[in-house]
């Protein structure tokens, strides 16, 4: 590649600190808002607990390890370059595209979530355009821009956090510690491992920070900082989230909206119409700010989504076309607007529950390759300038490495007919690779 096609592949740098905690928070924060209470009722207060306090452990020992790759590497292409990196091209496919289904597949379900909730204000317009309305809006975002991007994604995600904080402070003066013990562990030990996916779903996406790395201002020290303070901040929101919530009357209130009701995906507003009733000025500004954190989640997903299939592209891994940057805006373009029409044939399948553990897989999928490749990279290259380092290495990436290996085991034995859908993704996308991909 001349050094005038590299610079004109070239990502702009724009990023600060600030940006990229905006953009970690933003990635996972729906998480907090819906989802995550469908585990309480596979694994109850108990199980689910147990569960979350494992893939805590995971996403802190995984992100701090992961930081030291993205600070060493700082490429758009996140697992995929350090993959590639440490353990050749063949793995190196294979964790680019565990990230890529993650990334593709998770906004599917965000946006159908977002398309849901607006339907109840609007019901003359069918979920499915608004979630389509909702695509087309924030692909053009971060077309025109990844400033502009980010700077979006920095103030709703504010906002999703002050949502937190309100929901917090509301709830928690009508905690009971009784509440917590209502009927733990209805389904025994066992509904703990099928509590995990709706565990992971209160972290997963925040690697994502790594796929803007080539885009932020000093890498090697931002990184760092706004990687840290994005998963700690995360860690405080989930247990605060958590507890106040299940402590307001037990955890069968926040999933079921009445006796015999289908499971709902609403859990705050459930707690706060136990503690305020619904017609409270705080019931109703919470649930607005909910749309908030979907919006925050579904965007900056879209941003991430972008830079790794972008990088497919740029290296050959994937159709030329995808790796190639807009003239004017000097953003991954034509990458966005890929996965954007994947993002819709999977939204128009309906079936978001499965797309989302779809996108689980991809994900952890995605950290065990990226743990063996920091251990590799450590004994292949001791020289590669590491500006940042995990701590307590070896142990960290281990640590993150078999519960990622275990939490995959247990998600499979309740999810067989996903995961052999899962692998058949990647198998058909490994056969193009190995007949049509070509050395530079």
């Amino acid at each position: 590649m001349s050094a005038t096609n590299e610079n004109q592949q070239t990502l702009k740098r724009t990023l600060g600190p600030l940006m990229l905690w905006g953009l970690g928070v933003g990635y996972v924060i729906s998480g907090m808002y819906f989802g995550w209470n469908l585990g309480l009722e596979k694994g109850g207060t108990l199980g689910l607990a147990t569960a979350t306090f494992f893939i805590i452990i995971m996403y802190l020992t995984f992100t701090f390890s992961y930081t030291e790759l993205a600070c060493a590497i700082p490429k758009a292409g996140g697992a995929f370059d350090y993959s590639m990196r440490a353990l050749g091209k063949n793995w190196g496919f294979l964790g680019g595209m565990a990230q890529n289904i993650e990334f593709i597949f998770a906004p599917p379900a965000i946006a159908f979530a977002i398309g849901a909730y607006l339907n109840i204000f609007l019901p003359s317009i069918p979920i499915i355009a608004i979630a389509i309305v909702f695509y087309l809006i924030f692909t053009g975002l971060n077309i025109y821009g990844v400033e502009a991007a980010a700077s979006f994604e920095l103030i709703i995600t504010i906002i999703a956090v002050v949502g937190l904080l309100i929901f917090a402070g509301s709830t928690l003066p009508h905690f009971e510690w009784q509440h917590l013990e209502k009927n733990a562990l209805p389904n025994g030990w066992t509904g703990a491992f099928a509590a995990l996916p709706f565990a992971i779903w209160f972290f997963l996406a925040i690697e994502g920070v790594a796929n803007v790395a080539e885009e932020t201002i000093n890498p090697q020290r931002n990184v760092m900082i706004g990687f840290g303070s994005a998963i700690l901040t995360l860690v405080m929101l989930c247990l605060l989230t958590f507890s106040s919530s299940i402590g307001v009357n037990g955890w069968e209130t926040i999933v079921y909206e009445s006796a015999g009701a289908k499971p709902s995906d609403s859990p705050l507003p459930l707690a706060m119409a136990h503690t305020l009733g619904k017609g409270h000025i705080l019931y109703k500004v919470v649930t607005v700010i909910g749309l908030f954190g979907l919006v925050a989640s579904f965007h900056g997903i879209i941003l991430a989504a972008g830079r790794s299939t972008f990088e497919f592209g740029r290296v050959g891994y994937a159709p030329a076309a995808l790796g190639k940057v807009h003239q004017n805006y000097k953003t991954p373009a034509n990458a966005l607007i890929f996965n954007m029409l994947v993002g819709i044939g999977a939204l128009l399948t309906g079936k978001t529950a499965d797309v989302i553990t779809i996108a689980c897989f991809g994900a952890l999928t995605l950290y065990i390759i990226s743990m063996v490749s920091l251990l590799v990279l450590r004994k292949k290259e001791p020289n590669l300038e590491r500006p940042f380092k995990v701590p307590l290495y070896p142990l960290s990436p281990i640590v993150a490495l078999v519960i990622a290996c275990v939490a995959f085991l247990a998600i499979s034995i309740y999810n067989p007919k996903l995961v052999a859908i899962y692998f058949g993704i990647l198998a058909l996308a490994f056969g193009w690779f190995k007949v049509f991909y070509k050395e530079a």
